[in-house]
């Protein structure tokens, strides 16, 4: 039997479906993979001991002749953002350290009512502060490619799993590029869905205004199927859209016919220059658009002249939101308690906040605390939410004149562990791609666009849509998937060095 660790999503549901495997069969294998790999790699923070009866389950209830969704039985990986009742939910911080949830997030019930089988909770920078996933209280994932360098953040543990063939799918959760950064540089493919599009109903908030959740994966196709499964409204989240919405799997396989890229109008944001990328990423990204421009489409020079304000803007919007939701982190109602013997419940609180977040947490907090505070609300805080309507004014201008606007999704490729841990603002930066699409509420999705001829890491191109057309991204994505696939031979994974069985 063929590495079932090694096939799509898409394929292995067809092969489950047949009854050619079963999904015991398929849920061990990705176990055993994890077991023979993660130890390296550490992008699960817990594995679960349900996965196998489960998928037995699934199995049962397949032979008994249910109709079942098309990805029942298929493996998935959850960030740890994401509460579960059955498996710790700790959002990569000590102060959480093995919290069990009394619900499911909405969008790991909908998995699960979907047949997917959680294989466990994936590794990421604490509460979600972070570039490189090694803000995690638990020690830093490391990417499938080179285990010297990071997979991105915060939700690197979920990017590092699909890449390193730990599982098929996985979640995860993007406050300003947390999906779409570490799908660049781990080679796989990360959305990012309009603001409200999937419920963040048991995701536990960073900053409120800013966060999705979204798939993450190896193919466009697969992500499509993902977010069918966990997407649109949710009466228990106050911010989630009503209304229906087209399969994005259905999108995905359309833009795979690569049609779609006949008069397409792509945009390219003239304020973000190459001279702000590595040169590898540069190269890259013209080569891609050269084959979308060869493939029909027109390349269209846009303006964005706020967006070079979007990062200053986005770290004073997400201190000021983050130290309000960490606020409920008090030693009182759940989660960790240092006691502190005759002191007050300020002193309890204060020695369990010192000693249960780590420090960039703090560090975001203190920022996001006197962003908020009297005399400097309007200063900092209001500056930030005019420049954020400046932003979303220079996407709905744009928007009036391309269908999509295309940038490299991070300005380099995965840098080394511990090369900006101790530069906050180096690695603020690194979200200069992402960050503008969180602002304004549009969906953004990022796919592998080769390996960068400087350093040969993965490099990956983002597209932005308008609110609401997350399915243009399938279309578009999935479009230049397949001829990016045909010039390589097949999917860039397969490239990948001896941890993930390829050769670069």
């Amino acid at each position: 039997m063929a590495d079932l660790t090694r096939l799509a999503a898409a394929d292995l549901a067809a092969k489950l479906a047949s009854g050619e495997v079963s999904s015991v069969e398929a849920t061990q294998a990705h176990l055993d993979r994890i077991a023979q790999v993660d130890g390296d790699v550490n992008a699960f923070l817990h594995v679960s001991d349900h996965a196998i009866d489960q998928a037995q389950r699934i199995d049962d209830a397949r032979r008994a002749g249910e109709q079942l969704p098309e990805l029942a039985g298929v493996p998935l990986a959850v960030k740890d953002v994401l509460v579960t009742t059955d498996m710790p939910s700790t959002s990569g911080s000590k102060i959480l350290e093995g919290y069990m949830s009394p619900y499911d997030a909405t969008v790991v019930a909908r998995a699960r009512a979907a047949g997917l089988v959680p294989l466990g909770k994936t590794n990421m920078d604490e509460f979600a502060m972070g570039s490189s996933t090694e803000h995690s209280a638990y020690g830093p994932t490391r990417n499938p490619w080179d285990l010297d360098r990071i997979p991105g953040g915060s939700g690197g543990g979920s990017a590092a799993a699909v890449a390193a063939f730990e599982a098929p799918l996985a979640l995860g959760s993007d406050t300003g590029g947390s999906i779409r950064q570490p799908a660049h540089v781990t080679g796989t493919v990360g959305i990012k869905p309009t603001y409200g599009a999937v419920s963040r109903y048991g995701a536990i908030a960073l900053a409120s205004s800013l966060d999705q959740i979204g798939p993450v994966s190896r193919s466009v196709l697969d992500a499509g199927l993902l977010h069918d499964v966990i997407g649109g409204h949710d009466p228990h989240d106050a911010t989630s859209l009503e209304g229906a919405w087209p399969s994005f799997a259905a999108a995905a396989r359309e833009g795979a016919t690569g049609e779609v890229l006949t008069g397409l109008k792509v945009g390219v944001v003239k304020e973000l220059p190459d001279s702000g990328f590595q040169p590898g990423v540069a190269d890259s990204f013209r080569a891609s658009i050269a084959m979308l421009e060869k493939a029909g489409a027109e390349i269209v020079e846009i303006s964005a002249p706020h967006f070079e304000y979007a990062i200053a803007a986005y770290y004073l919007i997400l201190p000021a939101e983050a130290s309000s939701n960490l606020a409920k982190f008090d030693s009182v109602r759940f989660g960790m308690r240092v006691d502190v013997p005759g002191g007050t419940v300020e002193d309890v609180m204060a020695a369990t906040r010192d000693a249960g977040f780590g420090p960039e947490v703090k560090r975001r907090i203190i920022l996001g605390t006197y962003a908020l505070s009297a005399g400097y609300y309007d200063a900092y805080y209001g500056s930030a939410q005019k420049v954020r309507t400046l932003i979303q004014r220079d996407f709905a201008n744009a928007f009036a004149d391309v269908d999509v606007i295309a940038s490299p999704s991070a300005p380099t490729t995965a840098f080394r562990l511990g090369e900006k841990l101790d530069d906050p603002l180096a690695m603020y930066a690194n979200d200069l791609a992402t960050i503008p699409a969180n602002l304004a509420g549009v969906p953004g999705i990022s796919i592998p666009s080769g390996l960068a001829s400087d350093d040969g890491l993965p490099v990956g191109i983002q597209f932005l849509a308008p609110a609401r057309e997350d399915a243009r991204l399938y279309r578009v994505g999935a479009a230049l998937e397949a001829l990016l696939e045909d010039d390589w031979g097949g999917p860039l994974l397969d490239r990948a060095p001896a941890l993930t069985g390829g050769t670069r």
